[in-house]
């Protein structure tokens, strides 16, 4: 699988070119933007649903940020108490 997505995305200019003149063929000129608006759109809903997954998780994470948080400065006080000569 990942060998064949490599093999994708090393295409040169000749073959993007041929491969557009074949959609072109396919779906002929009014096909196209239909095409490139479904793509466009399919690829803003992804964008959205990466973005709200990477929410949820900084949502669900923050307060584990914040108990850890907490912890380091209770055992810098506590350091810095026993580095204290008194």
């Amino acid at each position: 699988m990942n060998s064949l997505f490599v093999l994708f995305l090393n295409l040169g200019g000749g073959e993007v070119v041929v491969i557009l003149l074949v959609i072109l063929l396919m779906f002929g000129g009014k096909g196209v933007p239909n095409i490139a608006r479904a793509l466009g759109k399919g690829i803003r809903e992804f964008k959205d649903a990466a973005n709200g997954i990477q929410k949820d998780v900084m949502q669900n994470t923050g307060g584990i940020t914040n108990t850890i948080q907490e912890h380091i400065q209770e055992v810098k006080k506590e350091v810095d108490t026993l580095s204290d000569p008194k």
